[in-house]
């Protein structure tokens, strides 16, 4: 299945969910988003017709993000459900880890390929700063919960932004003892920045190569290279460059959506939870797919699905702000 711009399309993110036990700042308000009603959510079986319809014309790999995806009833029997639906190679999850160590070994009986964690700072003042109400603690156990019931590869992301001055050398020797995957992302000022209270703007943005050299200038140990072959990057489908230690278990990643564009090979759609089809992140263009999962055919469905595929735009020309926020768009 190819776009308007020949590029191969085959992985769909959807959002289970725009509720969050975090708060992080730069995703949502102090006191939350407005949480969509009951009703205007897809339905698990709305799920799970769609992943089939989409699976029908291309779609291999599904990532499931929120939101948190875990605080989502009824999401470990979802995952067993569309990994066994023809044609989905790999079902993944993104996710703060914080329910890992009550979920993970569910997850993985259920067929879940993959996690990535989003951790921001291993500083726990920071991180209640950041989260507004978690407790790092908790999102390491989640990263230990995951790497006991044997996910790989397990990925820490982390958000990069100049005004929080977070210890990145610290993120990328992580990857040195376990088989960790730290990526890091450069800051994507998505949604209004004057919502949350970060004020953050494009000059927040740490350029992912100006953050290689502050690791390998702060390294006590030889730095980061790049890896032996393409065969040893981890398992995924996304845009990071990845780089190793000598030695180490894991890898370091960058994704670099504003001062490297990949949008040249962009491979993915998105789903918000409330059935909207993005062809873009950065794009406030949507298609309704709800409404046709509910009222239509599954020829209708497609409809939508191909309708989104088509105005996927050349690149995002480094846009600034949406009108829906990152919790809701679903990542």
């Amino acid at each position: 299945m190819k776009d308007a711009h020949g590029r191969v399309i085959d992985y769909l993110r959807i959002s289970l969910t725009d509720r969050c036990n975090f708060r992080c700042i730069y995703c949502m308000p102090e006191d939350g988003v407005c949480q969509m009603d009951h009703d205007e959510i897809l339905r698990i079986e709305d799920i799970e017709r769609l992943v089939k319809v989409a699976a029908g014309i291309g779609i291999k790999s599904i990532r499931l993000t929120g939101g948190e995806p875990l605080v989502r009833k009824g999401v470990v029997d979802l995952v067993d459900s569309i990994t066994n639906i023809d044609g989905i190679e790999n079902v993944s999850m993104t996710t703060n880890g914080v329910l890992l160590p009550a979920m993970a070994e569910d997850l993985k009986r259920a067929g879940l390929s993959r996690v990535n964690i989003s951790l921001d700072t291993l500083d726990p003042e920071q991180f209640k700063y950041v989260t507004r109400v978690g407790k790092l603690e908790d999102t390491l156990a989640g990263i230990d919960a995951a790497l006991e019931c044997g996910f790989d590869p397990v990925k820490v992301n982390a958000v990069t932004v100049k005004s929080l001055n977070q210890d990145f050398l610290a993120f990328a020797k992580l990857s040195i003892d376990r088989p960790l995957h730290v990526r890091f992302i450069e800051y994507m000022p998505v949604g209004d920045s004057s919502e949350n209270g970060t004020g953050w703007g494009k000059e927040d943005v740490i350029p992912s190569k100006e953050l290689f050299s502050i690791i390998n200038e702060r390294a006590a140990i030889e730095g980061l290279l790049p890896l032996e072959s393409a065969a040893a990057d981890p398992l995924g489908w996304g845009p990071a460059r990845y780089f190793e230690f000598p030695d180490a278990k894991g890898t370091v990643g960058f994704i670099s959506p504003l001062s490297r564009h990949f949008c040249s090979a962009c491979n993915r759609l998105r789903m918000t939870a409330d059935g909207k089809i993005r062809p873009c992140l950065f794009s406030d263009t949507e298609y309704d797919a709800k409404q046709a999962l509910r009222n239509g055919t599954d020829e209708q469905v497609r409809a939508v699905l191909m309708e989104a595929l088509g105005a996927k735009p050349d690149d995002h020309h480094d846009k600034v702000g949406t009108e829906r926020g990152m919790s809701q768009i679903g990542g």
